[in-house]
């Protein structure tokens, strides 16, 4: 069984109308990344306490918030983004999530992200060590740019920090991004086995916004069938981006929303994958 969630946030900016939208389309779980046109990083305690209230009053549950943490450049200073993610574990707390999405950092100015592998390491390291005292697990997104946009470098990172408090989150159109066949060359090529969480956008190469999932280049139908030959259980969080996407976000619209979630529900069902 896959429990579908939503980038709310991708509906429209009050909470109200995105727990509305996500109603209406049979989904009561939102991965909370921003409410009010403000990122859950930036969330003051009472803010989050108010809104998660609001959200436990609707029978919403909220398995993950979508932090920036990561998507910094390498050589920009590292302390107070550390200092944010003990922020954001702290909220994560408050909504009674478990899961704080993560990246794995930008090259300098004009430099390449591989030339600082030593440090991309250490960096993630004391972030999971952060995620580990406050009882968060953090979920590695592949995406353009970063020391993990492609599958060898996503390998390597879980093969070289090995954690419970570590997990990999299988953004099929990110892969799109960056020219990888998402099923060819990164699911069969040793991701299956890594992946404990999804974002669900599909994408066309050379397209500026996102297409719904099975309509684009993702080939995110052979990963699902795949996934439920492996019993894949877990998340599948919607990030449709059918307007937009941008380096920290996107937007979709309400009727657009119902148009993703209807299709992956289609393609969960035409592969035989259970979902709530």
């Amino acid at each position: 069984m896959i429990t579908i969630s939503a980038f709310a946030d991708e509906i429209a900016k009050d909470l109200d109308t995105q727990i509305k939208v996500c109603r209406e389309n049979g989904i009561s779980c939102i991965d909370v990344r921003a409410i009010d046109g403000v990122n859950v990083s930036e969330f003051s305690a009472k803010s989050a306490r108010d809104y998660a209230k609001q959200l436990n009053d609707a029978t919403f549950t909220v398995p993950c918030i979508g932090s920036p943490i990561g998507k910094i450049r390498i050589d920009e200073p590292f302390e107070p983004h550390l200092d944010l993610l003990k922020r954001c574990c702290e909220i994560a707390h408050i909504f009674d999530a478990q899961y704080v999405r993560v990246f794995s950092f930008y090259g300098p100015e004009g430099g390449d992200i591989a030339d600082y592998r030593s440090k991309v390491m250490d960096q993630i390291a004391s972030m999971v060590e952060v995620a580990s005292d406050a009882e968060i697990v953090l979920l590695m997104e592949n995406e353009k740019g970063l020391y993990g946009e492609k599958p060898e470098a996503i390998k390597d990172i879980f093969q070289t920090i090995q954690s419970d408090n570590l997990k990999f989150l299988f953004d099929p159109a990110n892969f799109v991004n960056v020219g990888v066949s998402p099923y060819d060359d990164a699911w069969q090529k040793g991701l299956a086995e890594l992946t404990h969480y999804f974002h669900m956008k599909d994408w066309k190469y050379g397209r500026d916004s996102g297409v719904p999932v099975g309509e684009g280049d993702g080939q995110i139908e052979q990963i699902l069938t795949d996934a439920k030959v492996r019993g894949f259980e877990g998340y599948m969080t919607l990030e449709p981006h059918l307007s937009y996407g941008g380096q920290f976000g996107g937007f979709t619209g309400p009727e657009l929303f119902t148009k993703a979630a209807d299709a992956l529900k289609k393609l969960c069902e035409k592969v035989g994958l259970e979902y709530k």
